[in-house]
């Protein structure tokens, strides 16, 4: 059996095959409020300030800031009140020497104020509120308390400058940004092409999840598994369907599928062994090929990472708990770098106190599949140990403990980051 070649750690690994990707996916444009998840093709400026006029953060009085100085309870400020500023409309009161306007929660500041105090620092004493005839009958209120120029107030521009970039190229739009771009007016915006992934299954034992198992056969279940993940990093997966060990027929299936896609995935087919045809294939396809064949981990360590023409091709081992390890390690970030994203999404990490010792290696990564449990001191780390065969070994899991390279295993009561699915 020949010997696995050009065994890199991860981190290279992914940088060897970021290094063979074409440039980002064309763009095309949708409405701003189906983008969520979408990624930006170009950088995304403001068309105006925002906010656009000078806005109340409370509901209380407009006034000139200097007319409240030194109030408190014991000495509050007069002020007489003159009108309101309705909402959504402009303000157009005018504000004299000791005058108030009443205003409310993301209302207009008139022009003549630099301030708002807010309604429970004052009181009235003179008149009432009511309207005679349609308008606003003037009345007094003490201030209890002073306030500084532009206290309570939104200032224009204060979230957002004129022209100032909102989004960068590349960008991964959360409903928070679909909110801000929607609060600017832009109800269009350009986002890169989502990336369609081809997966094939291969192996005469492989039998479709509809079908029941006979002796010696087994369920597809990666070419699931790893749509599912394709899908969370944003592409689009295609399913090609189960190929025979037949190496006519899987080079076919492989290059018609890689031909209407942008990325191939082959399930099993990727360990060392004359059965095994993912190598040929992979070479077979173009150019440059087969990448290496092999990377420093543990599940997985058969993975082949290639490329043609500028498109990422992978060979997964076929038991599931190292297809989806491998593909999450380097489907999913190639996924993003398609789509312009330069680094990877932040994604769910927690740090919890491990419950029990885990042996591992020097010179490789090691993840182990771990529960999560409330502690006294925080969340408990409980390995769930299986072979990567099993795919409940994963089921049964919160997220998977990384021990680095180097690191001979951990220590019952160290606290490890643990990676959430």
């Amino acid at each position: 059996m020949p010997e696995f070649f050009n065994v890199l750690p991860p981190d290279e690994a992914r940088e060897l095959l970021f290094r063979h990707l074409t440039a980002v996916l064309p763009a095309e444009t949708l409405p701003t409020h189906h983008a969520n998840g979408r990624v930006t093709s170009k950088a995304v400026f403001a068309p105006h300030a925002l906010p656009q006029f000078r806005r109340s953060t409370m509901d209380g009085y407009a006034v000139r800031a200097a007319d409240t100085f030194g109030a408190s309870e014991s000495l509050p400020a007069f002020l007489q009140v003159i009108g309101e500023v309705p909402m959504g409309k402009p303000a157009t009161v005018v504000l004299g020497l000791g005058q108030a306007a009443i205003v409310h929660t993301g209302g207009m500041i008139p022009e003549t104020a630099d301030a708002v105090v807010q309604i429970e620092q004052t009181q009235t004493v003179s008149g009432d509120r009511l309207s005679v005839n349609g308008e606003r009958v003037p009345f007094e209120i003490e201030v209890l308390k002073s306030v500084a120029v532009g206290q309570n107030v939104l200032q224009v521009g204060e979230d957002v400058g004129l022209q100032a970039e909102i989004l960068p190229a590349g960008h991964i739009l959360r409903p928070q940004d679909v909110g801000g771009l929607l609060a600017l007016g832009i109800t269009a915006v350009s986002v890169v092409r989502r990336p369609r992934v081809g997966i094939l299954a291969t192996g005469d034992e492989v039998i479709h999840p509809e079908k029941v198992a006979g002796p010696g056969q087994i369920r597809d279940i990666n070419s699931y598994t790893v749509a599912g993940l394709v899908e969370q990093a944003g592409g689009v997966p295609v399913l090609g369907g189960i190929i025979r060990d037949n190496f006519a027929a899987l080079e076919t299936a492989a290059a018609s599928l890689l031909a209407e896609t942008d990325m191939l995935v082959m399930s099993a087919g990727s360990s060392v062994s004359v059965r095994d045809m993912t190598v040929q294939v992979v070479d077979g396809l173009g150019k440059p090929g087969v990448l290496l064949h092999g990377v420093a981990t543990r599940p997985g360590k058969p993975t082949i990472v290639g490329a043609v023409a500028g498109k990422p091709v992978l060979g997964l081992p076929g038991n599931p708990v190292s297809a989806m390890v491998q593909f999450d390690m380097f489907g999913v970030p190639a996924i993003y770098r398609m789509q312009g994203v330069q680094k990877m999404p932040r994604r769910g990490l927690v740090w919890a106190q491990l419950s029990q010792n885990i042996a591992s290696e020097s010179g490789r990564e090691d993840y182990i599949p771990a529960r999560l449990d409330d502690g006294q001191e925080g969340l408990i780390a409980t390995p769930v140990f299986g072979k990567s065969n099993l795919i409940y070994t994963l089921v049964n899991a919160d997220g998977l403990i990384k021990i680095p390279l180097n690191k001979g295993g951990l220590l019952a009561g160290d606290w490890v980051e643990v990676r959430l699915f």
